[in-house]
Formats: structure tokens, C-alpha cells, sequence
């Protein structure tokens, strides 16, 4: 991209416009773990790490949860995109019907509109990063 065209992004998007950002907010999930059933009517029990829970204002959710042998996430209409990321185990992941088996270091690219869920497979517990964007700064 040329240096035009970076100035001209830049602009638009408010850089430079004397705006601090606010201060970085640093997570460890060894004081945040909690477990719990998982959303949207899923079935078990997982293990949640609200990660971004502790950013004020933030325009993101991340979060990582780790489902126990034999839960899911619920199936569940999503009004955004979002992202499902396999960091250990086996899982299916179902968008509109149709399911595809994910293990490690595999990515669903889940799309406004889609009823989406996710079921543990296998002996290993699944654990996966949930990212998706917020319609509002968070509180």
C-alpha cells in the first residue's frame, strides 16, 4: 500500500487525532477460570476463561473455554461473525447444518446469521478461542 494511501486510511479511521488509547489491560487466566455449563442450551460442563471480560470499553469478545468429555455448545443463531479456534482435541462444528470435524491449530470462520455450535469428540477435553466483535463498547 502506498504511503498516500496509508495517510489517507490513517485519516479516516481517526489515527493521529490526539485520542489516547486507553491503557493495555494484561490477563492471567489463573485468576479469571471458572467452570460452568456451557451457553445456549449446550450439554456438560466446561471450563470458561472470560479473557477480555477485564477490558472496559473493549469492541471485542475473546474468551477461552476448554468443554469436558461430551458437552457442546448449544446450537445457536450468531447477529456477527466469529471465530472458533482449536488450541487442544477434537471437535465438530456445525454452521447451517453442515459439520466438519476440527483438532488443533484449526479455524472455523463462522458468518453473520449462521446457527452455529460446537460438541467435544474424542477422549481429550476440546479447548478452543471464541473471538467475535461487539456491537457496543463493553462495560
Amino acid at each position: 500500500m502506498s504511503r498516500l494511501a496509508l495517510a489517507m486510511l490513517a485519516s479516516v479511521l481517526g489515527a493521529g487525532a490526539g485520542v489516547a488509547a486507553p491503557p493495555m489491560v494484561v490477563v492471567d487466566e489463573k485468576t479469571i477460570t471458572k467452570d460452568e455449563p456451557p451457553p445456549h442450551g449446550g450439554i456438560g460442563m466446561s471450563t470458561v476463561y472470560p479473557i477480555s471480560a477485564a477490558a472496559p470499553g473493549r469492541m471485542m469478545e475473546f474468551r477461552k473455554r476448554t468443554l469436558h468429555k461430551g458437552a457442546a455448545l448449544g446450537l445457536h443463531p450468531i447477529a456477527h461473525d466469529e471465530v472458533y479456534y482449536v488450541v487442544s482435541g477434537t471437535g465438530d462444528v456445525t454452521s447451517d447444518g453442515v459439520t466438519k470435524t476440527m483438532t488443533a491449530g484449526m479455524a472455523a470462520y463462522l458468518y453473520n446469521g449462521a446457527n452455529v455450535g460446537i460438541v467435544q469428540k474424542g477422549e481429550e477435553p476440546l479447548t478452543l478461542i471464541v473471538a467475535y466483535p461487539l456491537s457496543a463498547p463493553a462495560n
